[in-house]
């Protein structure tokens, strides 16, 4: 798994400053959060493919791999995690008892969400990125010819 330093803005956390890495962010977020994240981080990456990078975007941990897969984060009295609109509404079902809006779901700080269904997000996600990568790249061989 790669790790990627991100020069983009946004903060953490108010006082801390924009960290540079994953590990910089987690190391500045109390516990249970900070457990709860890394349980998500551990399950994210175990689906994402090995080519995904770890990265910071917007201030928060995030998975790269053609784009932004997922970004997770802490807040006072959740957690979240970025899986995008698409794959919320996708999982609504299975989201149920967890609160979500357009492309969030929110978690407890201190119980995040089953690795099993973290992981099956994650790979609904690695779909989208893959069909749209597949579907720009016939567009454009349909235009070079």
């Amino acid at each position: 798994m790669k790790k990627m330093r991100s020069g983009s803005g946004g903060s953490a956390a108010k006082g801390r400053g924009t960290p540079k890495t994953v590990d910089e962010y987690l190391a500045g977020i109390p516990q249970p959060a900070r457990s709860t994240l890394e349980k998500i981080r551990t399950a994210i990456r175990s689906a994402a493919p090995s080519e995904a990078a770890e990265t910071i975007s917007y201030g928060m941990p995030a998975f790269k791999y053609k784009g932004v897969l997922v970004w997770f984060a802490a807040f006072s009295r959740h957690c979240s995690l970025f899986p995008t609109a698409s794959v919320v509404e996708a999982f609504k079902d299975e989201l149920k008892g967890f609160s979500t809006s357009k492309g969030t779901i929110h978690f407890p700080i201190d119980k995040p969400l089953p690795a099993a269904l973290v992981r099956k997000l994650v790979k609904a996600r690695v779909a989208q990125v893959e069909k749209k990568t597949r579907h720009t790249g016939d567009s454009m061989q349909k235009r070079a010819t």
